[in-house]
């Protein structure tokens, strides 16, 4: 039970994150949300490091770290982006089919998930599909809609972000947590250096927004890291990949987005397909 209170405290956490990152990244360039978020977490987690007091683990850590680590600055990078220029309540739940990634390899590693988890992944393909087509055009055309490309680069980059994670945090969760931080915001930083992009369209409170957003992103990991060390790979992933639920509701909610009828049940099919996966 307190395994699913974790992964299940992690998704609020990371729900509430990426509605106000992607919000924001669309006033602000997305490698300065990634930095700012990234940096800001790095208090939530080295608290934790120095509260528990252990030293770091071993050379073999690091290896899954750096990789993981690097899918994470893709996948995030994608997903804000793909929240910023489309409609949160499609791109946040085609996004989170980046648990079928640990689920296979939960599978290739000896989890046995369910019958019903399986019919969850084919629930979910079929929600993205239905959720990433746009209303008819006046010419009677119809194309993916905006940001869905995105999403599938954000759950392919977050899926086997989280396959890492499950790897490191079996060694030691709090550290995992923070070494996955620190590489990616050296990764972050490296690429704000190089390109340096300009925030000239935000507004007042954007970046304590986006603060705020990383110190729940930073809490949702150590939540999840914590998890993973206590539970199925398999199982965990799922129940953190809950976290669209909330975007959406923050963004029907307070951005008004309205979706067409297959959309919203496209929407409606992704989420029940998670949870499918979740309750197997």
């Amino acid at each position: 039970m307190l395994t699913v209170a974790l992964a299940l405290g992690a998704s609020a956490c990371w729900g509430t994150a990426d509605f106000l990152s992607g919000e924001r990244t669309r006033r602000i360039p997305v490698l300065l949300v990634l930095l700012i978020s990234q940096t800001a977490g790095l208090v939530v987690v080295g608290a934790a490091v120095v509260a528990g007091g252990s030293g770091p683990p071993g050379d073999g850590f690091w290896m899954p770290v750096v990789l993981g680590s690097l899918a994470a600055v893709v996948g995030l990078g994608a997903l804000y982006q793909g929240l910023a220029v489309g409609s949160m309540s499609v791109v946040a739940p085609i996004s989170a089919t980046s648990v079928i990634v640990p689920v296979v390899v939960g599978l290739a590693i000896g989890d046995r998930p369910s019958a019903i988890q399986g019919v969850g992944i084919a629930v979910a393909i079929v929600g993205v599909i239905l959720a990433s087509r746009e209303p008819a055009a006046p010419d009677g055309g119809r194309g993916a809609a905006a940001g869905v490309g995105l999403a599938l680069l954000a759950a392919a980059g977050l899926g086997a972000s989280l396959v890492a994670l499950k790897a490191a945090s079996d060694a030691d969760p709090n550290w995992a947590a923070l070494s996955f931080r620190l590489v990616m915001t050296v990764l972050i930083l490296a690429a704000v250096l190089a390109t340096r992009p300009s925030a000239r369209r935000r507004r007042p409170g954007d970046l304590r927004a986006v603060v705020v957003a990383g110190l729940l992103d930073g809490g949702a990991t150590l939540l999840f890291a914590t998890a993973f060390s206590r539970g199925l790979l398999s199982v965990v992933s799922v129940l953190g990949g809950l976290y669209p639920v909330v975007t959406v509701i923050l963004a029907q909610t307070l951005l008004h987005e309205r979706l067409a009828r297959w959309q919203r049940l496209g929407v409606v099919a992704a989420l029940a397909g998670v949870a499918m996966i979740a309750v197997g």
